[in-house]
């Protein structure tokens, strides 16, 4: 059955209350200073969805009538919200019920007082949503006056942009519920309870036939561990949850199922571990945008159609940039084997007050979403956006960062904390950087010298003519070793033709160096103005010159030792057999053995199928995490054709193909002291 609501599922299934709720979206009147009118939530003001599709407005009253059901009797009822840009005051029948402040994060208001099961009461929701939000967490929403990185910047989301619902509670209930599973043995849990006898009621986690009375402390929190007698580990491969009950005795009782995982996410020197064994992240941006909607997924189909997009181009981790998405997205994560870095909105301009609100986001972050399996890398500032640009030059702004390090790991040591992205690093986890570069030559030394830790600087347009040099560091004392280091955010082209070439040259020279511990493309889909998507606006792919995404983001993959000179003419067609040494790069658990084919094809060809092939190599073994041996083919040139794609693939000894590139041959009017082999 299709329900007429908009976004009509339940907002929480992590944290599933299910059997007792009112979905409130669909159809509100709407009064701004356009006049009255009605808009649909959870659509933002700005966007087509809403009905409104005005810009610019900085308040809306949003207002109906809601009838709680009869059938919850003596149940307590708890008005949810999943977020509300920016400021929000909540009135039930003409009187203040609560207020909120903060465009992401999610908050609820027990109105049980204020209304009785069976009647009706009118809901009033009181939005601000300043035009100029320099100086609050926003993100991407662009702001007047103008952010830093305007260029970079989309419309606003304002107003109601995540579902709003009641539910049904009991007498006490969890109002916050930690489940962590990185002993990989049990989960510790923990919770804060309110209501009637938040100091004294009786709390039970259930998981099968194991059941555990928490203990409970005089403020209302609760603590206790769940043993799990054989566990079954959570991991891309093998996304497992486990759906914890909790009990809270009382009249009605209250129950809450949330489903987690057992996992442990580390660091151990310069490498990644997930459950004990290396991980290498092949991470996509996602900004998590839709043209009709802004911010808000206008479906539930929409929003696990991204993740298996991500899947489907061969990436294991989604980078979702500088918003937090919300929990239905993070559910599907967990239930693909999806790995996350999550990470907050921040504001663009630093005065203290910035900081501070930037802040008051992490605690809320954390409770909200901290259950998730996927989520293995919090995020905190991006390239000093909120920070002026200017760690280097500001110990005050160096400290604002720093500061935000230690409040996230108060709140959840459990993952690794990147406390500014891409640039600047003062205290961080993993020290990630931002590079893009057109030019291969360039992109291959700049790299190889930062993995060799001979190159620490680079340069970054920050405007049209506004060029700077950039650190990975923020000051001289930050250690140089024994923390991973990784790409965040790359890509290069205009056409999409070029960028399908950026991507698969540039990520191979990422896989040529071992010291790195992954990379982060930008980005999975076109947002707006800015057209660097894998597809476009509306998911469609783009046309990529034969390119498969997901054998450049294979586990393992060819590295081939050339630097190219363009799109569509990596190499001047040869007039005589041609010399190529090559690589493999493997991240499986085990070593393969095999040997690398050529054959040549017709140009912008996806594979070499039904092709001859007219090459083969020595064997060769590729170790785990280790780039392997050179193998050189010598391949016989082409005839009659003024164009080709040699493709290049490793079969292992089972006859399988476990990786496979290409190389495009045309001719090169200009000399040019790229597209020939690397020394």
């Amino acid at each position: 059955m299709t329900s007429a609501l908009p976004r009509a599922e339940y907002p929480r299934p992590d944290r599933d209350r299910s059997a007792s709720w009112l979905s409130l979206n669909g159809e509100w009147d709407f009064e701004s200073e356009a006049g009255p009118t009605t808009i649909v939530v959870p659509f933002a003001w700005e966007t087509a969805a809403s009905g409104v599709a005005r810009t610019w407005m900085e308040r809306g009253v949003y207002r109906r009538t809601v009838a709680v059901p009869a059938t919850w009797g003596e149940a307590r009822v708890v008005l949810c919200f999943g977020a509300v840009h920016h400021s929000a005051r909540v009135l039930v029948d003409g009187h203040e019920a609560g207020t909120h402040v903060g465009g992401y994060d999610s908050f609820e208001i027990d109105v049980s007082d204020r209304v009785r099961p069976g009647q009706g009461f009118e809901l009033v929701v009181e939005v601000d949503a300043p035009a100029d939000k320099r100086e609050i967490p926003h993100g991407k929403q662009r702001s007047i006056p103008r952010d830093d990185y305007d260029g970079v910047s989309f419309t606003p989301t304002s107003g109601i942009w995540q579902s709003v619902w009641l539910e049904a509670r009991g007498r006490t209930y969890l109002a916050e519920v930690a489940v962590r599973g990185d002993s990989l043995t049990g989960f510790v849990v923990s919770g804060r309870l309110v209501g009637d006898a938040p100091s004294s009621a009786r709390v039970l986690a259930r998981l099968g036939a194991t059941s555990v009375e928490l203990e409970r402390a005089d403020d209302g929190g609760v603590t206790g561990h769940l043993p799990v007698p054989e566990p079954r580990l959570w991991s891309p491969a093998d996304p497992f949850l486990y759906e914890i009950e909790l009990e809270t005795a009382g009249e009605p009782d209250d129950r809450v199922v949330v489903t987690a995982g057992l996992r442990r996410i580390e660091t151990r020197g310069e490498q990644l571990f997930l459950n004990g064994e290396r991980l290498y992240i092949r991470g996509v941006l996602d900004q998590g945008y839709w043209p009709a909607t802004g911010l808000t997924a206008p479906t539930e189909a929409d929003l696990l159609r991204d993740l298996e997009l991500a899947a489907e181009l061969g990436y294991n981790l989604v980078r979702k940039h500088i918003k937090l998405e919300e929990p239905r997205w993070l559910h599907h994560a967990d239930r693909a084997g999806m790995l996350v870095w999550a990470e907050p909105p921040a504001p663009s301009r630093f005065t203290p007050a910035a900081a501070d609100a930037f802040g008051a986001q992490l605690a809320p972050m954390v409770e909200r979403d901290g259950n998730h399996a996927s989520i293995v890398v919090w995020g905190l500032w991006n390239e000093e956006w909120g920070l002026d640009w200017d760690i280097p030059g500001s110990p005050e702004r160096a400290a604002a960062a720093a500061h935000a390090y230690d409040v996230l790991h108060a709140l959840d040591d459990s993952r690794p904390i990147v406390e500014n992205s891409g640039w600047a690093h003062v205290r961080t986890d993993l020290v990630d950087w931002h590079y893009y570069d057109d030019d291969p030559q360039r992109w291959a030394d700049n790299l190889a010298a930062m993995a060799a830790g001979t190159l620490e600087h680079f340069e970054v347009r920050l405007g049209p003519d506004f060029v700077v040099d950039k650190s990975l560091y923020g000051s001289a004392d930050h250690p140089r070793t024994g923390v991973p280091i990784l790409n965040s955010e790359y890509g290069a082209g205009f056409t999409s033709l070029e960028r399908a070439w950026s991507m698969r040259w540039q990520t191979q020279e990422l896989r040529r160096h071992d010291r790195f511990a992954g990379y982060v493309y930008t980005e999975l889909a076109d947002v707006e103005h800015e057209m660097a998507g894998v597809v476009d606006a509306d998911r469609r792919p783009k046309d990529r010159g034969g390119l498969v995404p997901a054998h450049v983001n294979a586990t393992t993959t060819l590295v081939v030792d050339l630097v190219p000179a363009h799109a569509g003419a990596d190499i001047p067609l040869p007039t005589e057999s041609l010399t190529l040494d090559v690589h493999v790069s493997h991240h499986g658990a085990s070593p393969l053995a095999g040997r690398v084919r050529a054959a040549w094809s017709t140009p912008g060809s996806s594979s070499a199928a039904d092709v001859a092939t007219v090459a083969e190599s020595d064997a060769v073994k590729a170790e785990p995490f280790l780039l392997s041996e050179v193998v050189t083919l010598r391949i016989p040139a082409p005839t009659g054709v003024s164009s080709a794609r040699l493709h290049l693939w490793f079969i292992d000894d089972a006859d399988v193909t476990q990786a496979s590139t290409f190389v495009d041959a045309a001719p090169i009017e200009e000399p040019n002291r790229r597209g020939a082999r690397r020394p």
